[in-house]
């Protein structure tokens, strides 16, 4: 691990369905040699990416994706052992409770807040 790159060689999922803001998400990473998998913006395409890419390190997660919510997600995430944060506007009362252990990142978070949440 590089000290001014902490998370290089990482592969992390970005799932967000507003653009200007996965943007932003996928370019913090990148700079911190992050290997990005999306941004995906849609339940679908979240799920065929945690599908495609068999190795993961983390993923960072929007609650509502165009109406939908990304628990399933969470879910498929959950069952292979990757780690994950919620990064939403959304409060904790919204999440399950089976998610009650999973960090809330207020959008848009910085690398910082991705790097505790995510702790890596």
């Amino acid at each position: 691990m590089n000290a001014a790159r902490p998370l290089s060689g990482r592969r992390i999922l970005v799932v967000e369905d507003e653009y200007f803001i996965a943007q932003q998400i996928a370019g913090s990473l990148t700079d911190a040699g992050v290997e990005v998998v999306g941004p995906v913006a849609t339940l679908e395409n979240a799920l065929l990416a945690i599908d495609r890419h068999a190795q993961l390190d983390a993923a960072v997660l929007d609650i509502n994706l165009r109406g939908e919510k990304v628990f399933p997600v969470a879910d498929a995430l959950a069952a292979r052992g990757i780690p994950f944060v919620f990064a939403t506007s959304y409060d904790q009362a919204v999440i399950p409770e089976r998610f009650a252990g999973v960090m809330r990142c207020d959008k848009p978070p910085s690398l910082t807040d991705l790097q505790g949440a995510l702790g890596l």
